[in-house]
């Protein structure tokens, strides 16, 4: 038995504080003709379980009832709950913004009332019923778990819930999620995970943002009940791709979003569909197949490849397979090393994740200080439409004159904000212009020393005027090196130096604009080149 049934038969059933549940926690769960407890607040209303009106079946959640009756807030509270017996129906009623269903048979049902009041919060953590020794004060710390930050992943575990499974099957499942979920090293800045259940209709049983602690984790997969019904992975899968993953739910920018499907079998609809949503998310699919079907069943599969068709890529790297749902021990670690290995994570990369981005802002005298600011607003607008983060896209900005100045490294700021603050405050240098050594120099020194960077390398240079030196030998190289070559030339930089720098194709790499106020519609070309070159890169 859980920790949290253990602490319901330690306490009497109206002890001065009531014990906090969870959302998930259903009638069954409370062993007792009466207790009293303590939902907490803030429970996603679309994503409780009701069956029934003032009389619940005890597969409903306890928190959902007592909302639907009335009988407490969103915001949580105190509730007594008392068994009663099994019914022959339970009624379908829409009351306080929650819709229960319909039951046609239940073996056990409960009601609520309103409960004592305590000053207890609620925080969806069993009570404990230890008593500090005497003369002692216990400091209460709030434990906030960092996690495994080598691991930046948010998963959702798309679990079978079908007829398909059984029961019995289904509660090993959760055996190996919890076990996964509890070696990946979940935490505030490690991984975040959430729970869909795949059933005849799908259910979000939890988001990315409910649990940042694996102890929690594992409480609330525990908690999570049996479906039944045929097993629509596919309509799972799209569900997880369009509603799990929004900001609301908790994902973070720049952070790969993985769903891992797990079938027993074969999925009863089409799931290629569901992949192809998925990938436009930016949703990278893991399949783990338990269980394949035997000869006999094949007959009843729709499409023998669904796991090709579905995951992120047909590589190999992203399907799983595991021969039944016992002894799975040993195929924990393997999965964990697969979900933590983020350079594989193709889906997630977008040209706004996936990219270095390097500067080179002509500081010459003929710019002057105004126009240098223009350029900067340039560099500025172009920065903050890509997502900036340690693993995600990377800036930075070299000044030249005769002299070449880096103003900040790939490595040097890792969020948008920073990157925007240090380009602002770049100072103006004044002097010559000698636009090739400043490429041979960027090239050494900036791309240099992140050479193994998974992400794909752009320049874009911006520059007023004709160089002293030779730029295409230079350019040459920084083609030949894999950079992309964006030129931006203004007032009198020559159309000959803009094409020489350029990559290919020339037109679409290169652009002129008269005054310096001409940058400003520039913007939008270079980004959409960028993740225009991006995307070619990646068929």
């Amino acid at each position: 038995t859980s920790f949290f049934l253990r602490m319901l038969t330690i306490l009497s059933p109206f002890s001065s504080a009531p014990i906090a549940i969870t959302c998930f926690t259903r009638g069954l769960d409370i062993r007792k003709e009466k207790a009293d407890v303590l939902c907490p607040g803030g429970c996603p209303l679309e994503e409780f379980s009701v069956y029934g009106n003032i009389v619940y079946a005890s597969v409903s959640s306890i928190c959902g009832a007592a909302v639907h009756r009335g009988v407490i807030s969103n915001s949580g509270g105190p509730v007594r709950v008392y068994s009663l017996p099994g019914r022959e129906n339970y009624s379908s009623v829409d009351a306080n913004g929650i819709q229960s269903q319909m039951l046609s048979r239940w073996s056990a049902s409960f009601t609520v009332t309103k409960g004592k009041s305590s000053t207890q919060e609620a925080t969806g953590q069993a009570v404990s019923t230890a008593h500090p020794p005497t003369g002692k004060r216990l400091k209460k710390t709030p434990e906030k778990k960092t996690g495994n930050k080598d691991c930046k992943a948010d998963i959702a575990f798309l679990i079978d819930g079908s007829f398909n499974i059984g029961q019995r099957r289904f509660n090993l499942q959760k055996n190996f999620v919890g076990k996964v979920a509890l070696m990946l090293g979940i935490g505030t800045e490690g991984p975040h995970v959430g729970l869909v259940q795949a059933s005849e209709h799908p259910k979000i049983e939890f988001y990315l943002k409910n649990f940042t602690s694996a102890k929690d984790v594992l409480f609330a997969i525990k908690e999570v009940g049996f479906r039944g019904g045929n097993s629509n992975t596919g309509k799972a899968l799209k569900h997880t791709a369009q509603k799990f993953f929004t900001v609301d739910a908790g994902v973070r920018k720049g952070i790969p979003k993985v769903v891992v499907v797990f079938i027993d079998g074969w999925p009863s609809d089409d799931i290629e569909e569901a992949g192809i949503v998925a990938r436009e998310f930016g949703v990278n699919v893991f399949i783990v197949s338990v269980a394949k079907p035997i000869p006999e069943e094949l007959g009843m599969v729709q499409d023998v490849t669904f796991v090709d068709k579905a995951v992120c890529r047909n590589n190999g790297f992203f399907s799983y397979h595991m021969p039944n749902w016992f002894g799975t021990t040993k195929y924990v670690k393997p999965l964990v090393q697969k979900l933590c290995t983020h350079e594989q994570m193709m889906c997630s990369k977008t040209c706004y994740n996936s990219v270095n981005i390097a500067f080179l802002i002509d500081g010459s005298s003929s710019v002057g200080d105004s126009n240098f600011r223009l350029m900067l607003e340039f560099v500025s607008n172009i920065a903050k439409t890509f997502e900036i983060s340690d693993i995600g896209a990377k800036i930075a900005a070299v000044q030249f004159t005769y002299d070449q100045r880096t103003e900040f490294s790939f490595t040097d700021y890792s969020t948008k904000e920073d990157v925007l603050a240090v380009i602002r405050n770049i100072r103006y240098m004044s002097g010559g212009t000698a636009t090739g050594d400043a490429i041979s120099f960027t090239v050494r020194n900036v791309f240099g020393p992140i050479r193994e960077s998974p992400n794909k390398n752009f320049l874009v240079i911006v520059t007023d005027g004709q160089s002293y030196d030779d730029v295409q030998g230079p350019a040459a190289a920084a083609h030949d090196a894999g950079i992309t070559i964006f030129s931006v030339g203004v007032a009198w930089a020559p159309l000959d130096d803009l094409k020489d720098m350029a990559s290919k194709p020339k037109e679409s790499h290169a652009f002129f604009t008269r005054e310096f106020t001409g940058l400003e519609p520039i913007v939008s070309d270079v980004i959409r080149g960028i993740c225009r070159d991006f995307l070619e890169s990646q068929q």
